[in-house]
C-alpha cells in the first residue's frame, strides 16, 4: 500500500556540501602525498657542498696582541700554541684568555685529516668563553 504525502517533488542533491567533501578529499590527497619518500631512497638531511681549498691567504700584519694558536691534529689531539692539551685544559686556557684578554684574536689550525667535529668543538668553545675574532689557517 502507498502512502501519499501530497505533492511529488524531487530529491535534490546539496550541492555545496558536496564541493565541500571534494575539496576535503583533494587537500588530504595532495598532503598525504606530499609527505611520501621514494622507495630506496634516503631522505636528504644536508645541501650537497663541496667546499673549496683555499687558494690565497692574505698575511695581516695587525697592531695588537698575537692570536693563540690552537692546533687540531688527525687525531683530534688539541694543542695550544705549541704544547698539547686536554679538552679540559684547553677550556681553563680559553676562560683564562677571556678574562685577561677578550678581544685577543683565536687561530685554529686544522689537519687537512682531522674530522670537522673536531674543529667544531673547538669552535664552541671559543664562541662559548665570548671569542668573536676567530679565524681559521690555511695552506696555499
Amino acid at each position: 500500500m502507498r502512502i501519499d504525502l501530497g505533492e511529488d517533488e524531487q530529491p535534490e542533491i546539496g550541492l555545496i556540501a558536496l564541493i565541500d567533501c571534494i575539496f576535503f578529499l583533494l587537500m588530504f590527497f595532495m598532503v598525504a602525498t606530499s609527505f611520501k619518500q621514494q622507495a630506496g631512497e634516503k631522505p636528504q638531511k644536508e645541501l650537497p657542498v663541496t667546499l673549496p681549498a683555499a687558494q690565497m691567504s692574505l698575511d695581516r700584519v695587525g697592531a695588537g696582541a698575537p692570536p693563540l694558536t690552537i692546533g687540531v691534529d688527525k687525531q683530534g689531539k688539541l694543542y695550544v700554541d705549541g704544547s698539547k692539551v686536554s679538552v679540559q685544559g684547553l677550556h681553563d686556557r680559553l676562560k683564562q684568555e677571556a678574562a685577561s684578554n677578550p678581544g685577543r684574536p683565536i687561530r685554529i689550525d686544522g689537519d687537512e685529516m682531522a674530522r670537522y667535529q673536531s674543529i667544531v668543538h673547538v669552535l664552541d668553545l671559543c664562541q662559548f668563553e665570548g671569542f668573536t675574532k676567530i679565524s681559521m689557517h690555511t695552506r696555499q
